[in-house]
């Protein structure tokens, strides 16, 4: 029997989705010449051998860990390496959310990268990098606290990129980086202008006084569009929007290419499950349980593939061009509404 099942995979990873998103997994690229093998991945800090790595390097793997994610990639390079791109090479086909490199000096290249296999492979790649100033871009996070001191070591702003890393990889989509405490930390040289830099799009420590904290959950985005608004410009929606690109695409290729043909009736049934899943997130108040969160057939595309090739649909209404199935291709669009943290306060008091 055909069908049924994807109800249950889109319901499973519905249920789990919070449970998953806590559990992410962070990509680093180290230098070093201890050992000769090219990866190491490790899902906690008793799997790591430490005659496999310089003390530097343990030490930032060891701070990767302390944000809770389920597994970290280790890409060694030889520290003659004037690129990195034999590392990131090894990565493109692995599985993974956020990149630090604690050697990187300029992000320029890895920025390229990044962009590259979001906008065009659509990978859900992401990268905590220092200082990528010229960035905007909501897959990029712009890390650029200076000066960040421990109880027993001084580090800069390229070495505590995989401690962020790993705090945005193990955060549940029900709270945001904002105001995270980073406890071990007891000093940083603080920002003039810490509001400024949030609105360009950086992601800075901050001193309440009490502790050391992130300022607001942001990445690099500044530049918005009409497709790309304000919500594009915070890690948490992003990384939502990622998870749900993962579970639709995966479960699509999984069950329908290939096994399903393209007829209306199974584009429906595609859609019911999809907006079950839909109706998952929303019970977990991932999507907004207050907004349709709907997906359906994209008519008006289907409707421009068939005018492309010299078919008039002028006299067909919008659900004669639903039931009118294009070739191979499934077009699809949903309107969803992913809900935020609170974060902001306005509160009026009348005396």
């Amino acid at each position: 029997m055909g069908l049924p099942q994807i109800n249950i995979e889109f319901s499973g990873k519905a249920v789990s989705a919070v449970e998953r998103s806590a559990r992410g997994i962070v990509a680093l690229i180290l230098k070093d010449d201890t050992g000769t093998f090219d990866t190491k991945e490790y899902t906690s800090v008793d799997e790591i051998e430490t005659t496999d790595w310089t003390a530097d390097n343990l030490d930032y793997i060891k701070k990767t860990f302390m944000g809770t994610p389920s597994k970290v990639i280790c890409e060694r390079l030889d520290t003659t390496a004037t690129d990195y791109n034999a590392a990131l090479t090894r990565l493109e086909s692995k599985k993974w959310n956020y990149l630090a490199i604690p050697s990187l000096t300029n992000a320029t290249d890895i920025v390229t990268w990044i962009k590259g296999k979001r906008d065009n492979d659509k990978k859900t790649f992401k990268a905590v990098l220092p200082n990528a100033s010229t960035a905007d871009h909501e897959g990029i996070i712009n890390f650029t606290t200076v000066d960040i001191k421990t109880a027993d070591k001084k580090y800069t702003t390229a070495e505590y990129c995989c401690r962020i890393a790993g705090i945005l990889a193990g955060l549940p989509f029900n709270r945001s980086a904002t105001y995270y405490v980073l406890p071990e930390v007891e000093n940083i040289t603080e920002s003039a202008t810490p509001d400024a830099d949030i609105d360009n799009g950086q992601l800075i420590l901050v001193n309440d006084g009490e502790k050391i904290k992130i300022g607001r959950g942001v990445n690099s985005l500044v530049s918005t569009t009409t497709e790309k608004t304000e919500d594009f410009k915070k890690i948490k929606i992003i990384e939502i929007m990622d998870m749900i690109k993962d579970d639709i695409r995966d479960t699509f290729n999984d069950h329908y290419v290939g096994k399903v043909p393209n007829i209306y009736d199974n584009q429906v049934l595609f859609f019911t499950s999809v907006n079950a899943y839909f109706k998952g997130l929303a019970g977990d108040e991932i999507l907004d349980p207050n907004f349709p969160n709907k997906a359906d057939v994209d008519v008006e595309a289907q409707r421009l593939a068939w005018e492309s090739i010299g078919t008039d649909t002028s006299t067909l209404n919008d659900q004669q061009v639903k039931e009118k199935s294009f070739r191979s291709n499934v077009y699809a669009k949903a309107s969803i509404k992913i809900v935020d943290a609170m974060e902001d306060l306005e509160f009026s008091i009348l005396i």
